[in-house]
């Protein structure tokens, strides 16, 4: 009887050789060792398939949905989408360190759309963090997070009509696992077992269920076909394109030039309800351009059909042309219901001269936002205080929550008291850009830190070093607002050398760290998660090609990344995630600048956006032509 159990149990659906080998000799030591184990896979098998999965809570939609509420099914299609972009690119695999900041864009990423490559998941962006079924036709994932199994949508296609396979996902997260770039690395890395579950299913676990995001980011990868990628040149920057699931192929490469996608008319998703609504072009180009003047001039010409605009300045005054007074041009606000995203001037903590967190923080405050934002932006912008500004994330005007507390309590020295308390703001100087009360108080910050004026400089009265450095830009906007810092800067002493460089140069010396200081971008989201470890983690310091620009290692932000990545509830994750601004608020890892709440976009009437728009802003993906509703 015995033997008989476990032949049944061996050949049961999902059992492999080393399970029943672990049975055999669970029996040694005495059968009842046997029942959690099979009392863990009846539980198992009692995870509900479902077609689709949130990171907290339920999905919005039931599977009954016809289009994604931003997206308008009945959008007409075809037509030619023209984007331009500031920069060059050299590679078409941005999933490796070779190409991770200049791959070609529109393959896979937000606002472009997925036009190569797919996942077996989509992200609704009208939820903070929700996946729905697409080449995986259902889901199940149990309440520990300990594993989740796909099962894959049997049309599932290749541009080329091979079908998607099991071996397919698990060529894919092993080759990024092994070959690529942080974070997707260590996201996959941390799959302890893949097993095949049938035909066309993949159970994958992890290791102790503690990332509660890891199951949502593995369903995000990208699908490759292992019969046509080379495993052997996968981390080795190339232009031959690899083959993906999306709903465009590469029609044109002309490497730093364009890049031009053809819709597929045998896309194997066309009519799935997800889809609906998106991908409506024949063709999407996307030219390159190498300063933001000529990319605004050639907006204006009308070689570009939308363009979004960051700068102020050329927003109020750069529609004075005659396309736009006769209505061919239209400004679209579409606003944005996510945190701010942090824009900064990110210090290097590698170079010594950074080392000194009070150092930092004394630099910050010599930022006058009050003078540029009233001579330069037209009194646009709002000051950006923390990462996740305008949001209940926030934790800038807050005290911290006893449960917040409780997390930092491991790092006494890693959140200041003003703000723990929540009184600490930026400066608000008096536009003078020079105002002497904030000049005082900055200088008497570093010379609390170990410096003295000396002849007009200021100098480390250790090492007798001035304290001088370099700002490294890489177009007229930057330089603009490095110069302005630079002067005030300069008035306490300090000595700023602002360097532009052409785009290319610019990549490859902020990939290799060469830098002092340099303007970045911290992306937010409702749901921040895995990628923290990319942008901030002591492990990602230390990874080259990795996010973590400023070179923080810190055991605050460690533990507390973990923290988030583990919440449990709504309420966890929100103190976590507070607790975490307020670390790297209290770091003083970037001059904090400013931000606008909703994405100013110039378009050629010619192109049309849907009415209802998603969480996150401009989505062009879900755009369409005006001639092609015509016609």
């Amino acid at each position: 009887m015995i033997t008989g159990f476990f032949r049944r149990f061996a050949t049961a659906k999902g059992c492999a050789v080393a399970v029943l080998t672990g049975c055999r000799l669970a029996l040694g030591a005495g059968l009842l060792l046997l029942v959690p184990f099979v009392a863990a896979q009846a539980a198992d098998e009692d995870v509900p398939w479902v077609h689709a999965i949130a990171m907290h809570g339920k999905p919005a939609l039931a599977p009954d949905f016809k289009s994604l509420p931003y997206a308008n099914p009945d959008a007409p299609k075809g037509g030619v989408l023209t984007l331009g972009v500031q920069g060059t690119f050299d590679s078409l695999n941005s999933f490796i360190v070779q190409g991770g900041w200049t791959s070609a864009r529109g393959m896979k990423e937000r606002p472009f759309g997925s036009n190569i490559f797919e996942s077996l998941l989509a992200r609704s962006y009208r939820e903070p963090f929700t996946l729905y079924a697409h080449l995986a036709e259902r889901v199940r994932m149990p309440e520990s997070r300990k594993w989740i199994e796909f099962e894959l949508n049997p049309n599932a296609r290749f541009s080329d009509g091979s079908p998607v396979t099991v071996e397919d996902v698990i060529f894919s997260l092993d080759i990024i696992r092994d070959k690529g770039r942080p974070p997707y690395s260590n996201w996959y890395g941390e799959i302890v077992k893949k097993e095949i579950t049938g035909d066309h299913s993949l159970k994958l676990t992890f290791g102790d269920g503690d990332n509660r995001e890891l199951p949502l980011l593995i369903a995000m990868a990208p699908i490759f076909s292992k019969a046509h990628t080379n495993a052997e040149t996968f981390d080795k920057s190339t232009l031959t394109p690899l083959m993906g699931t999306g709903p465009y192929v590469f029609s044109k490469i002309e490497p730093g030039r364009r890049v031009i996608y053809r819709k597929n008319p045998d896309y194997w998703a066309k009519d799935l309800p997800i889809k609906a609504g998106f991908d409506n072009f024949d063709e999407i180009r996307i030219e390159y351009y190498r300063d933001e003047t000529t990319l605004q001039e050639a907006f204006r010409k009308g070689l570009v059909d939308a363009l979004q605009f960051g700068d102020p300045v050329r927003w109020e005054t750069g529609f004075d042309f005659p396309a736009a007074k006769d209505g061919r041009v239209v400004k679209t606000v579409i606003p944005r219901e996510t945190p701010a995203n942090m824009q900064g001037i990110a210090f290097n903590t590698r170079r010594e001269v950074f080392a000194d967190r009070a150092v930092r923080a004394a630099l910050s405050m010599l930022f006058d936002f009050e003078w540029v934002n009233r001579n330069i932006y037209f009194g646009l912008y709002k000051r950006t205080a923390g990462y996740w500004d305008d949001s209940v994330l926030s934790s800038v005007g807050r005290p911290a929550s006893e449960q917040e507390r409780a997390l930092l309590a491991p790092f006494p020295d890693a959140v200041t008291p003003e703000v723990m308390e929540g009184t600490w703001r930026p400066p608000v100087t008096d536009g003078s850009g020079r105002d002497r009360k904030v000049l005082r108080a900055a200088l008497g910050k570093l010379k609390s830190a170990g410096y003295a004026l000396k002849e007009g400089q200021l100098v480390n009265l250790q090492t007798n070093m001035p304290l001088a450095f370099e700002i490294l830009t890489k177009n007229e906007d930057e330089e603009k607002l490095a110069l302005a810092y630079a002067r005030t800067l300069k008035l306490i002493g300090v000595g700023v050398q602002v360097r532009t460089v052409d785009p290319s140069q610019f990549e490859d010396r902020r990939i290799r760290r060469d830098f002092d200081m340099v303007f970045n971008t911290w992306y937010s989201s409702l749901s921040p998660g895995a990628e923290q470890y990319g942008r901030w983690s002591s492990a990602a310091a230390r990874a080259e090609g990795s996010f973590n620009i400023v070179g923080a290692h810190s055991p605050a932000i460690d533990a507390l990344i973990d923290a988030i990545v583990g919440a449990r509830t709504e309420d966890d994750f929100i103190a976590a995630v507070r607790a975490f601004d307020r670390v790297l608020i209290s770091g003083a890892y970037a001059v904090p600048l400013f931000h606008v709440s909703d994405d100013w976009v110039g378009r050629w009437s010619r192109v049309v956006p849907p009415k209802v728009n998603s969480l996150y802003g401009v989505e062009f993906d879900t755009w369409w032509s005006a001639e092609a509703a015509v016609n």
